[in-house]
């Protein structure tokens, strides 16, 4: 017999059916035993009888440990009560590998399920949380791709800070200091005088000491840069991306999301709604009138007020023109803005309902050289590391824009999970490198 996924035998509905997977639960009695099998697909309830099965079977499920991985013989029948409607009237059962005593239990506390992760992958909720994941992360290659973009992969060691030197990780590559990226911005703006419409997803770094729920040391990327768009057309393009990855997840993974007891009603919203645009001097005025927060013009909006924010909108919501001074070097000022008190820049963030915060970072890049040298010296930068980039703007330069969406905070989001560790396989922190 050739073995088949729970969620195929469910579907099939009835007769035999080979199985193979590890031991969820167990509840014995003197007559009768009940696993619950899961593999990657499902669980289904397997009952063993002792008067209906031969001796090697029932000594199994009587010695058998949780993980524990067996396979299973068995008649498929239907019971509404049972976990997809179907259990397995057991005929066999083998170890494949009987584990040892299984580390994990109920009510062990987030660090210990994090120190045992390799371990905890297996729970129905990380399962549940990959399983979005990649059809998140299957969706943007999708949703890129249908759109005429190339994907292209950058270095991850570089010589050059994109974010600013205060959250490098230094390497020592062959005896010389470089550094993990922060963005792969620097080298897709090399490749759009190519390509001219490219996107990547790959780990990113920031070497932030930061221990809050938001933030991880290695976390991934979805980047976009494009030739000839302006920072208006490539946040339309954010905000198209972000439906359609929620598109996506709503399609494929109800089972999953309901598992994770994720209200839906909290994202419908967002599928069906415009994601609004407001400035970051609307955003000030908004926080002061509505939420009775009287934030300095030029400070960079804090969790706290991107979460009071939040709360007057049911949808993502992109923020524009923050002010120069706390940008990156290489986002422009906008002569054009007269309604801001002071220089702002060409820039947006993405902000997500329910606290979630900002989801994506994008702009418009700087295209005069003496503006980029300005700026860089300013953040006490080495032009002499730039001198490749500054090329960029030798030889051809044109209009170009873009943005990297970070795929732990969506996912996040999305899953309405409390802490974005467990949006990623194994979570890079301050203090945590390990397993």
């Amino acid at each position: 017999m050739k073995r088949k996924l729970i969620s195929e035998a469910v579907k099939k509905g009835k007769g035999r059916v080979l199985l193979k997977g590890w031991v969820y639960r167990r509840r014995l009695s003197k007559e009768t035993a009940f696993i619950l099998l899961r593999d990657a697909s499902s669980v289904i309830q397997c009952v063993i009888k002792k008067s209906e099965v031969d001796t090697e079977t029932w000594e199994t499920a009587n010695d058998v440990n949780i993980e524990s991985s067996v396979e299973v013989v068995g008649k498929l029948k239907p019971d509404p009560r049972a976990p997809g409607g179907f259990e397995l009237e057991t005929e066999q059962l083998r170890f494949i590998h009987k584990g040892e005593p299984f580390p994990i239990a109920k009510d062990f506390s987030p660090e210990f399920l994090l120190d045992v992760r390799h371990l905890w992958l297996r729970s129905r909720k990380m399962n549940a949380i990959l399983k979005i994941r990649s059809t998140v992360i299957g969706a943007i290659h999708e949703f890129f791709r249908s759109k005429g973009y190339y994907e292209f992969t950058p270095p991850i060691f570089t010589p050059t800070a994109c974010e600013g030197g205060a959250t490098l990780f230094e390497v020592n590559y062959f005896g010389n200091k470089i550094w993990l990226t922060q963005s792969w911005q620097l080298y897709a703006e090399a490749a759009i005088f190519s390509l001219e419409k490219i996107y990547d997803v790959a780990p990113t770094f920031r070497s932030e000491k930061s221990s809050t729920s938001r933030h991880l040391a290695e976390f991934w990327m979805a980047e976009m840069e494009a030739a000839f768009m302006d920072y208006k057309e490539c946040s339309e393009v954010a905000k198209e991306e972000v439906k359609f990855i929620l598109k996506r997840v709503l399609e494929r993974n109800l089972e999953e999301l309901k598992l994770l007891k994720r209200d839906l009603k909290r994202l419908e919203p967002s599928l069906k709604k415009k994601f609004p645009t407001i400035t970051y001097t609307k955003a000030l005025k908004l926080l002061k009138e509505k939420c009775n927060l009287n934030v300095k013009w030029g400070k960079d909006l804090r969790t706290i007020e991107e979460k009071k924010l939040m709360e007057l909108f049911d949808t993502p919501v992109v923020v524009t023109h923050y002010p120069k001074e706390i940008m990156a070097f290489y986002k422009p000022v906008d002569t054009e803005d007269k309604e801001a008190p002071g220089p702002v820049a060409k820039c947006f963030d993405m902000i997500a309902p329910e606290g979630y915060g900002e989801i994506v970072g994008g702009s418009e890049r700087e295209t005069d050289i003496e503006e980029l040298k300005k700026w860089l010296k300013r953040g006490g930068e080495k032009l002499e590391n730039y001198e490749w980039y500054f090329d960029l703007r030798r030889y051809g330069s044109v209009q170009h824009s873009g943005y990297g969406l970070g795929v732990e905070r969506l996912i996040a989001w999305i899953c309405g999970l409390e802490n974005i560790k467990d949006a990623i396989p194994f979570p890079r922190t301050v203090d945590r490198w390990r397993p």
